[in-house]
Formats: structure tokens, sequence, C-alpha cells
């Protein structure tokens, strides 16, 4: 069996936090204003090197019992997104969170089907690979993350396929989604030796309800409906600085 080549870009890590609401809503208002507004600043530090071809950073509300905030990073390497873990734990709010979960991983184009890269060739020197390689996180309001393996079970094993086999049901699976073009925009990471789960998908919308249409079709994909296992789901809403300090000023129950 041969390997398919893929070609890595930047490294990326979706890092999740809940927050201890009872501690934060305990504080006077002007300390968790003063918090507050400490953490925006280091977001809007984050995402002064977005669109610079240096990284790029966002933060997500998420919706729902699985977390409260949802920070996503690119960056060139690893070290990178370890700095911006420890800068984030020298804030004062950062001992009002607790991470929840996180997900390392590194953007990858799979080449399935697609001819070898002529030797010497970099593909950062092509522009469209490029950007899909170094992407700079989508102006949309919603994003939805999800990790994923390829079934090796002792019924059907994605990786025992013959190249061609799996070439067509990545060619249908990609069909799929390029229905959703212009609507959902999707970047995917992969995770092998780096993390628990094969795969990360991340997509981006306006309209949350694509979430829904576009992986309710992909169920019924082969490449989904007989070899891929999912992990949770996390929706959420993207934050900007100001909207952060809104987010955590907001008065709310101590339960």
């Amino acid at each position: 069996m041969t390997a398919p080549e893929t070609l890595d870009g930047w490294f990326a890590l979706h890092d999740i936090r809940t927050v201890d609401w009872r501690a934060w809503q305990a504080l006077d208002p002007s300390e968790r204003a003063a918090l507050a507004g400490e953490a925006a600043s280091l977001l809007a530090g984050w995402q002064a090197v977005n669109g610079t071809g240096r990284g790029s950073s966002g933060l997500f509300r998420i919706i729902g019992h699985k977390g409260d905030l949802l920070f996503l990073h690119f960056r060139p390497s690893v070290g990178e997104l370890a700095e911006l873990e420890r800068a984030f734990e020298t804030t004062r709010f950062a001992a009002f969170t607790e991470r929840r979960t996180s997900f390392l991983s590194v953007v990858e184009l799979s080449r399935h089907g697609a001819p070898p890269l002529p030797e010497g060739v970099d593909p950062a020197e092509n522009p469209v690979l490029a950007r899909r390689l170094r992407p700079d996180i989508p102006d949309k309001s919603h994003v939805c993350f999800y990790p994923m393996n390829k079934r090796r079970g002792e019924t059907v094993n994605w990786f025992t396929l013959p190249t061609e086999e799996r070439r067509e049901l990545m060619r249908g699976h990609g069909q799929v989604g390029h229905r959703y073009a212009g609507r959902v925009v999707q970047i995917i990471t992969g995770a092998m030796g780096l993390d628990d789960w094969e795969w990360g998908v991340t997509l981006f919308t306006d309209d949350p309800l694509d979430f829904k249409k576009l992986v309710y079709e992909m169920r019924f994909d082969p490449a989904s409906a007989l070899y891929a296992e999912f992990g949770p789901f996390f929706v959420g809403m993207r934050l900007e600085p100001a909207g952060l300090v809104e987010y955590l000023s907001a008065e709310r129950s101590a339960t």
C-alpha cells in the first residue's frame, strides 16, 4: 500500500475553554471589566497578523454545554502555537477558565488522484495552493469544528483499500462539498502523530443551517457512510475583541 501524497501548511490549534462563571460573577464589575479588557487586547494582538501571511487567529463563542470559548490559531510552527498558549495563561482572565479540550494539527491538502508535483516545485509558490495551505480564518459569522477518523475495523478498513478506489470515493465526497461553495468554507487539518484523531474539519458559514445540510448530505456519501468516524461537534459564533468584552461583562446568574 502506498500512502497518497499530502501537502502540509500552517499548524493549527483549536483551544476550547470553559469559564468559571460563578467565580467570574463574584468579582467586582470594575475588576471584571479590567480583566475582560486585558483579554480583548491580547486577542486584538493575535488578530493583528491576519492577512499578513504570518498566521491567523480568531475567537468564537461556543453554543451549548461543550464549552464557552474556542480560540482558533494558524501559525507556521508548533513553537508559535505554544507561545500563544503561554501568553493566554499569563492573563488574569485565564485563571477563571479551564481547558475543556484542544486539537493540534496541520493544514493538509490530500492529492488523491492528482499528478505528482514536478521535482523542485514549491507548492507555496502556487497562489491557489498557498492560500489553502496558509489560510486566513474566513470572514464568516459561525464555525463548526469536529475531529474524525477513517475506519480500520474488522469489516471495513479505509487504509487497505486500493488507491484507485480511495481516489474515486474521495472524488465523490468532494462533489458533495462543492455544492456548498461560496456558502461554506472548509479547512481540513491532519493530526496523525499530533493528536488522538486523524483529521480535523473546520467549517465556516453565515448560516448555521448549512452545517446540518452539508454534514447530512455527507452521511449518505460512501466515503462517510462506510469509512468515517466522527468526534464531538463544536459550533460557535464569532467574537471580535469588543464582543469579547461585552460577552464577559454581561451579568449572569451565579448558577
